[in-house]
């Protein structure tokens, strides 16, 4: 097999493809010949030795995959080799091969391409528990969504209007407010690049309390951190939700007495977790999100597909936020 590996913290251009010997699968788990691998934000993070869980090296960075079963471990129920599944394995993903543990394995309908499947499971489960479990959303909902052009914040914007709600889209650029326009966004601001002095921040939370109304955003979804939370805050409705969702521009100091001014809520979106404390629930969102996917009510925005040789460049587009939409990286 081939796989692209980290031998030590770094950037993407650390990473080097090499053959390993093919994995086999021990009690409970699969090998998967993987098909599809999406990127997503901890990639970046995880190579780099920044995020919550730190693999032991060499590893492959590459959580979210769609493939076939090539082998099948003891004690396996349910599972045949040649099964077409999705699922996630938290590293290892950029290879040609990889083993899963028997419950993080989804069935991938044929009617699911495998970019589409391993585009599914991080963004949009992320945003179903952020918006669902923990943003309680209802239809008539204001929610203010920060960084809405990315893989994450787009589907927030699809999941948001499937459930009812009127969108507000934060994001950088022009062409990111079109394609979160796109995607269903009633109304976009555009904002700067940090860091903000004070006039800037105020300027930011007059665009956000324009574009929400006079009630504020019921939910504001972030995804970016940074100098970008205190702005969305203040423009936040009475007992609205502010969910932590990503922290890509930093860690926000939010001023807490915010807080008990709009007798508003800050709620941690730690999906990871979630997924492993109640997979049951976590089973059940999965289901939704395939009969929201039949019908049309959302489709992943694959924006940039790359084979496994160059999946560093695949990182680095994350990283250096260039990439809008979802980037996958085509195997085999």
């Amino acid at each position: 097999m081939k796989a692209l590996l980290s031998h030590a913290a770094g950037g993407p251009e650390t990473l080097v493809l090499e053959d390993l010997p093919d994995p086999t699968p021990g009690a409970g788990q699969v090998v998967v010949t993987v098909k599809a691998c999406s990127i997503n934000f901890p990639d970046t993070l995880i190579i780099r030795d920044l995020y919550q869980f730190k693999p032991a090296r060499p590893f492959a960075p590459g959580s979210e995959i769609a493939g076939v079963i090539s082998a099948v471990g003891a004690g396996v129920t349910g599972w045949s080799v040649g099964d077409r599944v999705m699922g996630l394995v938290g590293n290892g993903g950029l290879a040609t091969h990889a083993v899963i543990d028997q419950g993080r394995l989804f069935a991938l309908p044929e009617s699911v391409d495998f970019e589409t499947g391993a585009s599914l499971l991080m963004t949009y489960g992320t945003n179903y528990h952020g918006l669902v479990d923990r943003g309680h959303i209802k239809a008539g909902d204001v929610v203010l969504i920060l960084g809405a052009a990315g893989g994450v914040g787009l589907s927030a914007i699809e999941l948001s209007k499937a459930f009812g709600a009127r969108v507000i889209a934060g994001v950088s650029s022009e062409e990111k407010a079109a394609l979160a326009r796109e995607a269903g966004a009633d109304d976009v601001v555009i904002y700067g690049r940090a860091p903000f002095d004070k006039a800037q921040s105020r300027e930011l939370t007059e665009a956000f309390k324009t574009a929400c109304g006079p009630d504020g955003a019921n939910i504001v979804y972030d995804i970016v951190g940074g100098d970008y939370s205190e702005p969305a805050l203040r423009a936040i409705a009475w007992e609205g939700r502010f969910l932590v969702v990503g922290f890509p521009a930093g860690i926000a100091r939010l001023p807490l007495n915010l807080t008990l001014l709009k007798s508003c809520d800050v709620c941690g979106v730690f999906w990871g977790a979630f997924t492993a404390r109640d997979p049951a629930r976590f089973k059940v969102e999965v289901a939704d999100l395939f009969a929201m996917l039949a019908d049309g009510r959302i489709a992943p925005r694959i924006s940039a597909r790359f084979p496994l040789e160059r999946g560093a460049e695949a990182i680095a587009s994350l990283e250096n936020r260039t990439a809008v939409g979802k980037v996958v990286v085509e195997i085999g």
